[in-house]
């Protein structure tokens, strides 16, 4: 049967077994949604024997073994240039999606500018949510932030575990720069990235669909505050990376000025609440907030430093097919 306009393939990468009651339950929503998707592809990251026990154990999917070098931006790539539908979904292997995602984060694609959705993410916390986490950082735990749309409305970029991109436009790009994402301890913004590129095309816009909500698993060795510093530090050195990429003159980090400038009223606003009786917690997440902003920081200046060093052809990450 011919592929229609809004026919969609969800694509889930996945890479060690140790995720296994979580791939599970990530592929049974999948397979669930009301809007019912053309195919639903699991891609194993250089691990044949996570491999065979998904064609075992997993009816109904159709399961590829990355092609491209180890890391999820291959794995994502091996997925999308496998599909032959118009649009393309991604989902991490820890999440949990309601029936109407899909549809949801369709709906936005009648336009033709649009070239790819987004929607909203909630933290499914393994325990307690830190006292401590502030709302404006819960980017760090792989979840939707104070201060994004509580609407559907135009955003610069969205996050690849609720993500679908206009395949044509996707291919056009050559796809996820592999090289440059998450592997290991390493962590790369390779889905901001991959949007930067999107919209550039043509001129094309991402839209974020808040009520096509998931829910990301937050693993109790992620709700700490040394990693809650890791990975701002991380991510300051990630974007300072991604900015590099860019041969074009454009303000690549643009929306993080903007949404740094918002962190001092944050900060301001919990140090209010707490010194008005509404919870010590309220001096806990300004405390918080300082703190990501100088391990992002400093993750910056390392990387900026290391950038300047470096010779100029070991900054150049071919975005490959």
């Amino acid at each position: 049967m011919d592929s229609t306009p809004l026919d969609t393939t969800i694509v889930i990468p996945t890479h060690t077994e140790d995720r296994w009651s979580s791939l599970v339950r990530t592929v049974a929503c999948a397979l669930s949604q009301q809007a019912e998707p053309a195919e639903v592809v699991v891609v194993t990251d250089h691990n044949r024997s996570l491999f065979e026990r998904i064609q075992r154990e997993l009816p109904g999917v159709t399961v590829l073994e990355n092609a491209y070098a180890k890391g999820v931006s291959g794995n994502r790539n091996t997925g999308a240039f496998h599909a032959k539908t118009a649009l393309v979904a991604f989902m991490d292997d820890d999440i949990t999606a309601g029936p109407e995602w899909l549809g949801r984060l369709v709906e936005p694609f009648a336009d033709p500018r649009v070239v790819g959705t987004g929607g909203g993410i909630l933290p499914d916390w393994e325990g307690p949510a830190p006292r401590w986490m502030p709302e404006e950082f819960l980017w760090a735990v792989g979840g939707s932030y104070a201060g994004m749309p509580t609407e559907t409305s135009p955003i610069r970029n969205v996050w690849s575990a609720s993500m679908i991109v206009r395949r044509e436009v996707f291919d056009a790009v050559g796809g996820f720069r592999v090289g440059f994402g998450k592997l290991g301890d390493r962590n790369r913004p390779e889905d901001t990235e991959l949007c930067l590129r999107m919209s550039a095309h043509d001129g094309g816009q991402w839209m974020y669909v808040p009520s096509a909500t998931i829910r990301h698993e937050v693993p109790a060795n992620r709700s700490t505050f040394p990693w809650f510093v890791k990975r701002c530090y991380a991510e300051g050195r990630g974007k300072v990376q991604m900015a590099g990429l860019d041969d074009g003159g454009s303000d690549t980090l643009g929306a993080e000025r903007s949404y740094l400038w918002s962190l001092p009223k944050a900060a301001l606003r919990n140090l209010g609440a707490g010194l008005t009786g509404k919870g010590a917690d309220n001096f806990l997440r300004a405390g918080g907030i300082v703190a990501g902003v100088a391990a992002a920081g400093w993750g910056g200046v390392v990387e900026t430093v290391a950038a300047k060093r470096a010779p100029k052809t070991q900054k150049t990450l071919e975005t490959a097919r």
